[in-house]
This record gives C-alpha cells, sequence and structure tokens, in this order.
C-alpha cells in the first residue's frame, strides 16, 4: 500500500518556519527532513555561486542533482550577508521565523553581526541550531571540518575495514548524515522546550560528536577492558553468528542476535546439532571469540546455496537473514522503493523529471511527502521578500542590481 498519495490537509510542522543557511551536505540534510515533515524552509544561499553542492554532480541540463536531492522541499533565495542591505533583510525573515540552521566555521555569524545574541533580541523565541565538524566550543572548534574528517576523529575508521586492513571510510558521508539528523532531533527538542519556557536557545551539534555517540559499545568494551577495538570486517564484536557468509552466487547476511535463535539455527536450518554443545561456541563471547573457526562450519552449508535460497530457508525458521543489495536492486525492491517509498519522482524546473530520496520518518497520521523540488538559484526571491516581508517590486528590482540578492 503506498501512502505518499494519500495527502492529509496536515503536516506535522507545517507551522515552523525555517531559515536554512547550511551548505553541502549535513545542514541541508536536515533542512530537507524538516521540509519533508512540511516546515516552511528557506533556503538562503550567496548570490552568484550558491551553495557549494551546485558544483557537485552528476548534472542534468547544466544543474547539480546532487544539490535538489539534499534541497528538496525549499523555497529558495539568494541574499548577500556582507552588505548591509542583506543583513538588514535576513534580520526582518529572523525576526518571523521560527528556526535558522546553519553549518559556517563557529564564529562567522558573529562576525557578521548575525549570531544568535544579536538574533534573539530580534525573535526572543528563535531556535539557532549550528552543525560544525567539532562543535562551537573546545579546543578544536575553529577546525575546518568535513565528513571524512569526522570518521578518521570520531573513531568509525578505526573500526570499519577488512581484519588487518588500512582503517576505511564509511561507503557513504556518514558523520554528515548523522549530524544533520542529530540536528533535527535538537531542533525538536527546542521546539518542544519553547513550549514549556516561551522562548528559544542555541542548538549545538558537532559530526564528530555525531560520529562518536554513533559507536555506542566500542566505548563500553573499551573502558571495560582497555583493550582497542579494531577492525573485523563484517563481524559484530558482541554477537556471532553475526557476520556475512558466501553463497553460491553472492553474499548473504545472517543474525543469530540470541541464544534461542542460534540454537534453532544449529538445529533446524544447517543441523549441525552438535555446535551447541561445543566448547568452542557455548556462549555469545565463546562464539565471538572463535567466530572465524565457526564460520567455516557455517560456510559448509551457505555454499551449497544461492544466496536466496539460503535467505528463504533461513527466515523460513524465524531466523533474521538477508542478501546484500546493491544500490540498483535496490531502487528496484518493492518493499523499499515502492511500498516504502524511498524514492520519489519529482519534476524540477531545470532538470525535469527526477527521483530524490524519500523521507525515513513515516508519521502514520500527518506522512511526510515532497511537496516541491530542490529550488534553482534565488528561484524565490520575489516571492519571499514581497509576499514574506512586503517588499515592491521596485525594491527587490534595486536590491539586485545593488548585488544585494
Amino acid at each position: 500500500m503506498k501512502v505518499q498519495n494519500k495527502k492529509s490537509d496536515v503536516q506535522a510542522l507545517q507551522n515552523l518556519t525555517v531559515l536554512d543557511l547550511t551548505r553541502v551536505v549535513a545542514g541541508p540534510y536536515a533542512g530537507a527532513l524538516l521540509g519533508d515533515l512540511g516546515a516552511h524552509v528557506i533556503k538562503i544561499e550567496i548570490p552568484g555561486n550558491g551553495d557549494d553542492a551546485r558544483g557537485y554532480g552528476p548534472y542534468e541540463h547544466g544543474e547539480s542533482m546532487y544539490y535538489a536531492n539534499l534541497n528538496r522541499n525549499k523555497k529558495g533565495i539568494t541574499l548577500n550577508l556582507k552588505t548591509e542591505k542583506g543583513k538588514e533583510v535576513f534580520k526582518k525573515l529572523a525576526a518571523k521565523a521560527d528556526i535558522i540552521i546553519e553549518n559556517y566555521r563557529p564564529g562567522v555569524m558573529d562576525k557578521l553581526g548575525l549570531g544568535y545574541d544579536v538574533l534573539k533580541e530580534l525573535n526572543p523565541k528563535l531556535i539557532y541550531a549550528a552543525v560544525s565538524g567539532f562543535g562551537s566550543y573546545g579546543p578544536y572548534s575553529n577546525r575546518p571540518g568535513y565528513d571524512i574528517l569526522s570518521q578518521a576523529m570520531g573513531g568509525l575508521m578505526s573500526v570499519t575495514g577488512c581484519k588487518g586492513g588500512e582503517p576505511t571510510r564509511s561507503g557513504n558521508a556518514m558523520g554528515d548524515i548523522l549530524g544533520g539528523m542529530n540536528m533535527v532531533i535538537g531542533v525538536l527538542a527546542a521546539v518542544n522546550a519553547r513550549n514549556i519556557t516561551g522562548h528559544g536557545q542555541r542548538v549545538d551539534v558537532s559530526l564528530v560528536d555525531s560520529v562518536v555517540a554513533s559507536l555506542e559499545n566500542a566505548y563500553v568494551r573499551y573502558f571495560k577492558s582497555h583493550e582497542i577495538p579494531v577492525r573485523n570486517g563484517n563481524a559484530y564484536a558482541s554477537i556471532a553468528p553475526y557476520d556475512t557468509y558466501h553463497a553460491k552466487d553472492g553474499y548473504v547476511v545472517i543474525a543469530c542476535g540470541n541464544q534461542k535463535l542460534y540454537e534453532k539455527f544449529c538445529n533446524e536450518v544447517v543441523d549441525m546439532p552438535w555446535m551447541i554443545t561445543d566448547e568452542r561456541f557455548l556462549t555469545v563471547p565463546l562464539r565471538v571469540e572463535n567466530n572465524e573457526i565457526q564460520k567455516k562450519y557455517i560456510e559448509e552449508w551457505t555454499m551449497k546455496y544461492t544466496v536466496d535460497e539460503v535467505v528463504d530457508k533461513v527466515l523460513s525458521k524465524g531466523i533474521p537473514a538477508g542478501p546484500i543489495f546493491n544500490v540498483k536492486q535496490i531502487t528496484e525492491d518493492e518493499h523499499i522503493a515502492n511500498v516504502r517509498e524511498m524514492f520519489i519522482e519529482v519534476d524540477h524546473p531545470v532538470i525535469g523529471k527526477m527521483k530524490v530520496n524519500g523521507c525515513p520518518i513515516k508519521l502514520m497520521e500527518t506522512m511526510p511527502r515532497i511537496n516541491y523540488p530542490g529550488p534553482t538559484l534565488g528561484q524565490h526571491n520575489e516571492e519571499i521578500l514581497e509576499g514574506m516581508l512586503g517588499y515592491t517590486p521596485q525594491e527587490v528590482q534595486e536590491l539586485r542590481e545593488e548585488k544585494v540578492i
């Protein structure tokens, strides 16, 4: 059953206006999620150049599809915040907004005279959220930060990769995505706090903090044993069997997350009941320690079958298993792409028809949706300045001529 087209008149965040000053991935992703949930998101970009991501491919008709995906559900304006008139326009927008999100290096907005301490005087209910590489305070706060640095300094690269291999970056911008998600969580928590206190606040999110928090049990294990976690391929340091296994035509994932599932797997799937009482595999810690030995026994069974056959046999006994999908398979999967609507077609004014990522948050009463595609540079200057701030067409034209927008 599809739900994207079952449009309720209400969306969860439709009463919130967001000024989005962000660039590249982390901040734009946060703004897109807020827009998916119904917020009125106004993307503010530098005249002439815009978001750095406009220079990232792939392109269609000269327009960045990379940018369009991460900036769906936003209206777009241009504004030169280094000019006095640009600052004046921004302050008028901030006075009417609920939320500002930005990902400049800490202190940049203060130097422009547009930091939180200035803006909260204009709008005490304003929520001001910033995501940066290392956060707004601490010894590293002034360092520039990108996703790869967050993965490196947050510990993710140290535990990712083949056993004995080199530290490996995750295949996506995981630090940026985690930072963007945490920014959304922080913003929504601040919105609720405002309902309690009556005033806004700053939200400070660090990409490195976000990655550190995502490593969850790695730190608990270190604090207990003082042994530094190492790269272990696809095996999990806390559970086994919980790994990838060779099949006839590829790899399959099998996850025996508890003793009951493990015993069922041994008895009813691979027909190796002896593994239950084998001293090497008696407990979860022993199975983790001897995972490579046990993996060879399991692969003697998985190699007899195709990936689909293994998955079917394991799932039929209620034990978690699945294939390792590539991007093509995901985009064609009935559950993910169609029913869960994780790819939505939009009609972009320059690119034409294209698919963007769907929202992973499903609110069953106020379902998120894609209301409009990512904006072209300055596409909504007139709409926002005239409709929201009351500028006349002549005043907007003057701002354009003076390179304020």
